[in-house]
């Protein structure tokens, strides 16, 4: 099997691989040193497993996993965690892959033989776990053939695009292969709902105001789309709220 390693400290990275080349079955593709570097790797080189750092500065290794698994061909997916053995016994319960470091040859070798593609349920539920962060830092879009991630905080509103959603950020707009709903429910402190097709982030709205149609309008702060964001009166109430930060 060709082996994608990603951990953050390259001692970690070191032992990984000679493990892993010690075995004629597998090789290592390659070497990432945060979750964003993984998705690019795994974009770029294919592996059949990647063994991933739960736990790394910038793009976690859960959130690496759901990127990773809304592929088209997603990888097996091994955890490599420093976590006690009441959270590994979790893990084991939801069918994870994990290899508990230090890392020892038997577990990482029975982890390969058993290696898996991880649902988007257990991922989530592994980042239900305490101390997780469930929520995603970045949106992954696919441009021109690359992959690119976006961070939430970059966003200035989503709009429902037939079956995708169109992301409008910083950079520009990227359409992604997710639903309007699951966003509003996973990043419901950010955005907020102005009409059935459309969420806008809070922090970049500027002010309310009326049209010569008489209703009411975001105007948004850095906003030079000349697309009027109309809100439907089923959401006026609920975007004021939010406003005011109830």
């Amino acid at each position: 099997m060709k082996v994608l390693i990603v951990d953050d400290e390259a001692p970690a990275r070191d032992r990984l691989r000679q493990l892993i080349e010690d075995n004629p079955d597998h090789s290592v593709i390659g070497e990432a040193r945060n979750g964003q570097e993984a998705i690019e790797a795994v974009d770029s080189h294919a592996p059949d497993v990647v063994l991933l750092d739960i736990r790394m500065p910038g793009l976690s290794g859960i959130e690496a996993a759901h990127h990773l698994n809304g592929m088209e061909n997603p990888p097996a997916v091994i955890f490599t965690t420093a976590y006690d053995e009441y959270a590994i016994d979790a893990f084991d319960a939801n069918a994870v892959g994990y290899v508990l470091k230090p890392v020892r040859r038997a577990r990482l070798e029975k982890a390969l033989k058993h290696a898996s593609r991880l649902s988007s349920q257990a991922i989530g539920e592994i980042a239900a776990a305490p101390g997780m962060a469930e929520q995603r830092t970045h949106l992954c879009a696919r441009s021109h053939g690359e992959l690119k991630l976006i961070p939430v905080n970059e966003v200035s509103r989503l709009h429902a695009d037939q079956k995708y959603v169109r992301v409008h950020h910083d950079g520009g707009e990227h359409l992604i292969d997710e639903s309007l709903k699951a966003l509003e429910q996973e990043f419901a402190d950010v955005f907020v709902r102005i009409h059935r097709g459309a969420l806008v982030a809070v922090s970049r709205i500027d002010s309310l105001h009326r049209n010569d149609d008489g209703q009411t309008e975001v105007k948004m702060r850095d906003h030079n789309d000349p697309e009027a964001l109309v809100i439907s009166r089923r959401h006026l109430s609920d975007v004021k709220k939010r406003l005011k930060g109830e």
